[in-house]
This record gives C-alpha cells, sequence and structure tokens, in this order.
C-alpha cells in the first residue's frame, strides 16, 4: 500500500546513497519533479527511516557501508511489497541478477543521467499504483492461461500448476504480456517499449529480466519451452511448450 505525502499528496522517494553528491543530485531531481524525498546514507538509517515513513518507492545504492544494498532490500521486502530501483557502479550481470532476484524492480548503472533515473521512478510506480476496478470486465481484465500458468491481472497473481509464483513488478508485467500476445516474436527494443514504457535505455534490462523469469516458469530454464529465444529477433512465447 503506498503512503502519500500527508501535507502535499506526492509520492514519497527515499534515496539511499553514502556518496552525498549522488544523493544530493538525485534528491533535487526528484523534489523539483514533484516528490516528497528522504534521504539516508546507510542501511540502517535506511531501514529506520523506511519504518517511520513508509516510501512509495527506494531508490537504493548496492554499495553501501556495514549493509549493502542487496540486504537492505532483502529486509525492507520483508516488510511488504515496496518498489526497489538498485543503483550499481559495476554493469556486471551478476549484480543486476541479484538485486533482482532480491526483489528490487529495476536497476540503474553509474554513471547515469537524473532525468533517465526521474522517468524510471515515475514508469515503475505507475505500474506499481493500484489499478482501479472495471466497472465491467474487459478483454486486459480477464485471467490469462497457457502452458501451466494462469496470471489474474487484476489480482496481480500468478499460479503455476496451481501454485502461486512470487513474481517482481516487472516479471509480472513481462510475463502478462508474453500470455496477451502468443506465439509473436518480440524485439528487446519492443519489450522495453511495451513493458517498461521506455523508448530508450540498457537492453540488457530485458535479458535479465527473462532470465529470471525463465527460471520461475519453465521445467528447465537452460532448455526453456514457454519463453523462447528466437535468434537475430528476441522471444517468443509459445503457449504449448512444444
Amino acid at each position: 500500500m503506498q503512503q502519500r505525502d500527508e501535507n502535499t499528496g506526492a509520492a514519497r522517494v527515499l534515496v539511499v546513497d553514502d556518496d552525498p553528491t549522488v544523493a544530493e543530485v538525485v534528491a533535487g531531481y526528484l523534489d523539483r519533479a514533484g516528490y516528497t524525498v528522504d534521504r539516508a546514507d546507510d542501511g540502517p538509517t535506511a531501514l529506520t527511516r523506511a519504518a517511520a515513513h513508509r516510501p512509495d518507492l527506494v531508490v537504493l545504492d548496492l554499495m553501501l557501508p556495514g549493509m549493502d544494498g542487496l540486504e537492505v532490500c532483502r529486509r525492507m521486502r520483508g516488510h511488504g511489497p515496496v518498489p526497489v530501483i538498485m543503483l550499481t557502479a559495476r554493469g556486471d550481470e551478476e549484480d543486476r541478477v541479484l538485486g533482482l532476484e532480491v526483489g528490487a524492480d529495476d536497476y540503474v548503472t553509474k554513471p547515469f543521467s537524473p532525468r533517465e533515473l526521474v522517468l524510471r521512478v515515475e514508469s515503475v510506480l505507475r505500474r506499481a499504483r493500484p489499478r482501479p476496478h472495471p466497472a465491467e470486465p474487459t478483454a486486459d481484465a480477464g485471467t490469462l492461461s497457457a502452458g501451466g500458468l494462469t496470471v489474474d491481472p487484476a489480482a496481480r497473481r500468478v499460479t503455476r500448476d496451481g501454485t502461486e509464483l512470487a513474481l517482481t513488478l516487472r516479471e509480472f508485467d513481462l510475463l502478462s504480456f508474453f500470455l496477451r500476445h502468443p506465439g509473436r516474436a518480440f524485439g528487446r527494443e519492443d519489450l522495453m517499449r511495451e513493458v517498461w514504457g521506455w523508448d530508450f535505455g540498457d537492453l540488457s534490462t530485458v535479458t535479465v529480466h527473462v532470465r529470471r523469469l525463465r527460471g520461475k516458469v519453465e521445467d528447465d530454464p537452460a532448455r526453456p519451452r514457454l519463453i523462447r529465444t528466437v535468434w537475430g529477433v528476441g522471444y517468443r512465447f509459445e503457449p504449448d511448450g512444444e
């Protein structure tokens, strides 16, 4: 449940970074974009601030003194869902996978454009915002089923052969998109535009999310039958897994 600032109604963003220059720049851009911004320069302080004023979103540096961003993210998620954008000074895929594994919804590699980060914050918050229940059922609101998977978009719930899966926000959106377009191949640029809502960005973001999603929905992620790689194009969802 998102907690809006009581006085302004603005979404609250917690910025956690031990580099005062980075924290100041990020906080400044977010403030000018209309967000209420809290700051912390280490893990324990971030957890204290989050407990006192539950943020709508956390911008979280991976490399923090004492308690790294992965542990901070893990502990925050243990108290309830909150969107997290991880900042990392390294572009290693291992860091991205670890961040996604503990529940981060997105990551940005330093150095980054503060304007791009603000757009990422807007995109993640927009997708995390509870959707109003439609007065009448629509095609998009209906349950999606294929390949042993059942997706309930209204409840944002996914089951695989009757067992509920723990998907991050982006994994849920990516899987829902695939199920809505079975048998059709999409490039990474297409997926970034349609699922992330971005016309630019690091395309390896898509690669990492597909890999993580396969790890949760495939019998053998090394030999995927549902989310297929289409060489030279991108990915295709095969509902029959054939």
